[in-house]
């Protein structure tokens, strides 16, 4: 049995600590977890998070704002039925805002 759970986050932020957590905490191959722009362009994400969002960062002359195109795609190959839901309840912790299935 092989399924790809496709999860969407709106925060590079939630996309990132999601990914961690399948790794370090479900045990998962990082080799089997993907993350892209959901759309055509680059992207931070939908909203600021984290980093993007440190009010006390004083801005370089070459830095810019995050880009905020789009959300974040995070997809998991998983070969183990059990692992199927652990995923999908990952994926809500860090308020992944679509998952489907594959």
């Amino acid at each position: 049995m092989s399924v790809t759970l496709i999860s969407r986050f709106k925060t590079r932020r939630n996309a990132e600590m999601a990914v961690e957590h399948l790794v370090q905490e479900l045990g998962l191959e990082r080799t089997n977890i993907f993350v892209a722009a959901a759309g055509a362009e680059n992207t931070a994400g939908e909203e600021k998070a984290g980093s993007d969002d440190e009010a006390d960062v004083q801005n370089l002359e070459n830095e810019g704002s995050p880009a905020l195109n789009g959300d974040i795609e995070v997809s998991v190959d998983i070969q183990d039925e059990t692992t199927v839901e652990r995923v999908r309840a990952n994926f809500r912790e860090f308020n992944a805002a679509y998952v489907a299935e594959q």
